[in-house]
């Protein structure tokens, strides 16, 4: 039987479409159209020159240009487009601001006022209340417990036997590949190369420091470099090389990711007094207990990529403040969360194996960007460990404040009154 969902979806097409109709909507159109022409380093006449031709072919007006293209974005068309091609303006995110967020950690220690970039109202409050929960209670402890970004690349053969070979050959390289590899950067490290074996397919799992970087671009370059030295010395031949193999979770989650971790592994806790959640997330130590052992069946059930409750609100809307890449996401958004009796205490906790967050390149250095970070005093060097460890302790706050809001009953009229009927 066909799910009652998908009737309904064939009904209402069926409403609107017969199959010739239908049929002639989906043909090939190889009418002839002007691409628009890319633009890599951009200017106010680039910009204006979009801003035309997207007229020209759209519904765009005016006002939609002056949004995306004030004065203050066209004044620095120029350095905006060093992180993006054919600019056109910038899209403004609202930002909020929740804080002191205090964290006692092996490199973020002080009270942190933590900028939020989102659209979703009642996010900024919840983790807000979270953060005023842990810092009540003392702060939230937090510690980088390791770190490597990984590349993947693949190496094709002939079969089975050249690809043990290649293998073997690469056992006894690591001085060489290493140097290949760290001659394209200064912060840079190579620290293991891993070789895994599909019959006459080698993936690498090239793991390397990145400084205070996030580092993704950093990696890939090396990698490249320590490949094409493989390609030139390796005496197995190889039938062809690709720069990543898609083994990595590049941006997608994975179990690769959760168990070996890609970025900065990092661990946070805080233990709430009884006082402080009935007082401060209006619930109780037993109540919260109670659904999070819902809440982690229902993860079980489901096959989450370990058990957390949304761990992406937090890492999405940080990430836009601070000028991270807002795709890793994908990947920083796994990890466990624990909550436990501590005699008539809660203890919580989070870790996330997958936090790709730097304090210096990428985006970081763009105006609005640079001034989420200086807001949380982690811009430059020496920060990147400390935002990290930040990150994971925001997120720990989200996960304490939506447990005690479902908990209580309060999630939907949360929502209702700060979002729907504000």
């Amino acid at each position: 039987m066909i799910p009652s969902h998908v009737a309904e979806m064939l009904k209402n097409i069926r409403a609107r479409f017969d199959a010739r109709s239908i049929a002639a909507r989906m043909r090939p159109d190889t009418a002839a159209f002007r691409t628009l022409r890319p633009v890599r380093h951009a200017g106010r006449d680039s910009v204006e020159r979009y801003w035309q031709r997207l007229g020209e072919i759209g519904a765009v007006t005016d006002a939609d240009r002056d949004a995306m293209a004030d004065p203050a974005t066209l004044d620095l068309a120029e350095t905006y487009s060093r992180n993006v091609e054919n600019f056109i303006g910038t899209v403004k995110v609202p930002v909020g601001v929740i804080g002191p967020l205090r964290v006692r950690g092996v490199n973020a220690m002080g009270d942190y006022n933590v900028p939020l970039a989102t659209t979703e109202a009642a996010l900024v409050a919840s983790y807000g209340r979270g953060a005023h929960a842990a810092s009540r209670a003392g702060g939230v402890s937090t510690a980088v417990l390791y770190e490597g970004v990984i590349r993947t690349p693949a190496f094709r053969f002939d079969g089975l036997l050249d690809a043990g070979l290649f293998v073997e050959w690469i056992a006894g390289q690591g001085d060489a590949l290493r140097d290949a590899a760290q001659a394209t950067t200064r912060h840079g490290r190579l620290i293991s190369l891993e070789p895994i074996i599909d019959n006459d397919t080698v993936f690498l799992i090239a793991r390397f420091s990145t400084g205070d970087a996030a580092g993704q671009n950093m990696v890939t370059i090396a990698t490249d470099a320590m490949c094409r030295d493989i390609a030139a010395r390796c005496p197995v031949t190889i039938r062809k090389w690709y720069i990543e193999g898609n083994f990595s979770g590049d941006k997608k989650a994975s179990f690769l990711g959760l168990m070996t971790g890609r970025g900065r592994k990092v661990s946070a806790s805080v233990t709430l007094p009884a006082a402080i959640v009935e007082r401060h997330l209006g619930t109780t130590v037993d109540d919260m207990l109670d659904y999070g052992r819902v809440a982690g069946l229902g993860a079980q059930l489901s096959g989450q990529l370990g058990a957390q409750a949304h761990y992406a609100n937090g890492l999405a809307a940080l990430y836009l403040a601070t000028g991270q890449d807002a795709a890793c996401v994908a990947e920083s958004a796994m990890g466990f969360t624990r909550m436990e009796a501590r005699g008539a205490d809660l203890f919580c906790s989070v870790t996330m194996p997958n936090i790709l967050v730097g304090s210096v390149g990428g985006g970081t250095g763009l105006p609005s960007q640079a001034a989420g970070l200086n807001i949380l005093g982690l811009r430059g060097t020496g920060h990147g460990a400390a935002l990290a460890e930040v990150t994971a302790a925001l997120c720990l706050c989200g996960e304490i404040s939506i447990v005690a809001a479902i908990a209580a009953g309060h999630f939907t009229r949360a929502h209702e009154g700060l979002a729907r009927h504000r």
